[in-house]
C-alpha cells in the first residue's frame, strides 16, 4: 500500500509540474500586409517602377497656367485638384478661365489619373502641348472627359475616352456624373492608347495615313501643329465645367 501511495504521489508531482511549466510558443512567420496606397502618394513598388507623382494633393507645384493667363478657377480641396464651375464667381476683370499644364514636358510616357465630372460637364486631358499656338488643343490631342449621359445626341468621337474629334472610343464602363473614374494615356513615339476604367478603348498612330485622313476631315485641318510635336506639356482643360482630378502620375517610357 505504501508503494502505491508513493507512486500516486509521484504521478501527482509530474502532472503538476507539466501544468505549471511554461509551454514553448510556436513561432509563426510574420504576416506581410499587402502594399496599400492612399490618394496622391506612390507605393514603393510604383517608385521602383519609375512612376513620378504629378500632383501632391496639397499644392500646384509642377503646374502652371497655359501662357500664364489670368485664372481663378483652379483650387485644391481635400487633396483634390478642382476646376470650379463657370457660375461659381470664376470671372473677375474679364475672362479668367484658363487651362492648367505641367511645367515639365514629356515625350514617351504612361499617364494615369482619377477624375470625376459634374452633371452635363465637359473637360479633357491633352498631351504633347506646346505654347506656340493660342490654345492647347491646336497642338495637343485630347483625351475626352465628359458626362456622356448628359449629352445623349453627342457624336461618338466627342464622348469619354475618345481622341476628341478624331477617334471614337469603344464601349466604355463610365460611372455616373460625380463618381470617380480612372484613365490612362500611353504615348510611345507615334503609338497612342487610351484606357478607361481598365479597358483599352482607343489606339491610333500619330502621322499615319489614317491620322492624316481623319485630320483633313476634322476641325483640325488648318491646325498645322496639331499632333506634330514629339514632346510637350500635359494639360488639364478648363471647359467651364466643374471637374476634379487626383492621383495624377506619370512614368516615362
Amino acid at each position: 500500500m505504501k508503494k502505491v501511495l508513493i507512486s500516486l504521489f509521484a504521478v501527482f508531482l509530474l502532472v503538476s509540474w507539466n501544468r505549471c511549466s511554461p509551454k514553448k510558443i510556436e513561432e509563426k512567420p510574420e504576416a506581410v500586409a499587402p502594399e496599400t496606397r492612399g490618394d496622391n502618394v506612390l507605393t514603393e513598388g510604383q517608385k521602383s517602377e519609375g512612376w513620378q507623382l504629378l500632383f501632391d494633393g496639397q499644392t500646384t507645384k509642377g503646374w502652371q497656367i497655359f501662357k500664364d493667363r489670368k485664372n481663378n478657377t483652379w483650387e485644391i480641396v481635400d487633396g483634390v485638384l478642382h476646376c470650379k464651375a463657370i457660375n461659381e464667381n470664376t470671372t473677375g476683370d474679364g475672362d479668367e478661365r484658363a487651362d492648367l499644364m505641367t511645367s515639365e514636358q514629356f515625350e514617351n510616357f504612361e499617364l494615369q489619373f482619377d477624375w470625376k465630372i459634374a452633371k452635363e460637364g465637359n473637360s479633357g486631358v491633352m498631351f504633347r502641348v506646346t505654347e506656340e499656338f493660342e490654345q492647347p488643343y491646336y497642338s495637343g490631342p485630347e483625351y475626352q472627359l465628359m458626362d456622356d449621359a448628359g449629352f445623349p445626341n453627342e457624336t461618338p468621337d466627342h464622348l469619354t475616352g475618345s481622341n476628341y474629334g478624331m477617334h471614337a472610343a469603344g464601349k466604355t464602363r463610365i460611372k455616373p456624373a460625380g463618381e470617380w473614374n480612372t484613365s490612362k494615356i500611353v504615348v510611345n513615339k507615334n503609338h497612342v492608347e487610351h484606357w478607361f476604367n481598365g479597358d483599352k478603348v482607343v489606339a491610333y498612330e500619330l502621322n499615319s495615313p489614317e491620322w492624316i485622313a481623319l485630320k483633313k476631315a476634322s476641325k483640325w485641318n488648318e491646325a498645322t501643329g496639331y499632333g506634330a510635336s514629339p514632346k510637350g506639356h500635359i494639360v488639364l482643360q478648363d471647359h467651364g465645367s466643374e471637374a476634379w482630378f487626383r492621383n495624377i502620375k506619370i512614368k516615362t517610357l
